[in-house]
């Protein structure tokens, strides 16, 4: 674990979704069994395969998680924001890594051992109950995804991923702002396809008013019809038949 160790940290774990319900005389607690650190961008957090164990939390910035293939070609799976919890499978089963986690952002990180981790939920229920709803969510979301990759054309998949990254950020109304959004090589990764078809399906969906790019920040301008595009996806009969 790299990073720069933050000796007198001001931060609150309130913010971390994993304690939502917390009483704070417990969350100072935990806090007292945290360390610190703060990570560049493109900075290692966590590496896939490595034996660390400790539990992290996302106080403040962005990452991202990736397993590299053997040719070094990087596999992006989700995005992480402020309040997300990361590291939990190998505190909880004691194997490796399953993936790569790496900062897309300054980040500033708590994290805590292990053994802790697990005697924290054995004693604090809402914690335990909290972490059980995250799991469900997780099998949800790893359903889905097998859905769309087994049902789905690469349009709908790319419709499905941007739809995904708005419902992750802040909404206004029928807006949402993605920033920073992945690179178009990023999202083809996630939804198995290649940089081009990102490229012309964007660009498709400014032509269609429904995004606006600017820079490195993706403007949805209506989440309810782009929720209706990537639902059409089964009323479509070449939906699963390549693009």
């Amino acid at each position: 674990m790299a990073g720069t160790q933050v000796k007198t940290p001001n931060y609150s774990l309130e913010s971390v979704a994993l304690f939502k319900g917390v009483p704070a005389e417990t969350l100072g607690r935990i806090k007292q069994h945290c360390r610190c650190r703060r990570y560049e961008s493109r900075e290692l957090i966590i590496d896939h395969l490595d034996d660390s164990d400790e539990v992290f939390f996302l106080l403040t910035g962005n990452a991202r998680v990736t397993i590299r293939s053997e040719d070094g070609r990087a596999v992006s799976f989700r995005e992480l924001g402020p309040g997300a919890t990361f590291g939990e499978y190998a505190a909880i089963d004691g194997r490796s890594r399953s993936a790569s986690v790496e900062a897309r952002s300054a980040c500033l990180v708590a994290s805590i051992a292990a053994g802790t981790f697990r005697n924290l939920i054995l004693a604090e229920p809402t914690v335990a109950w909290s972490l059980l709803n995250y799991f469900v969510l997780e099998i949800r979301e790893l359903t889905t995804r097998v859905y769309e990759f087994s049902t789905m054309a690469v349009r709908y998949r790319i419709q499905a991923e941007i739809l995904r990254l708005a419902n992750l950020s802040v909404r206004q109304g029928k807006t949402a702002r993605i920033a920073p959004i992945p690179t178009h090589a990023e999202i083809a990764s996630r939804t198995s396809t290649h940089r081009e078809a990102v490229t012309r399906e964007l660009n498709r969906l400014s032509k269609l008013g429904i995004v606006e790019q600017q820079r490195r920040v993706l403007i949805i301008k209506d989440i309810d019809r782009l929720s209706a595009l990537v639902k059409d996806a089964g009323n479509d009969p070449a939906s699963g038949r390549g693009e």
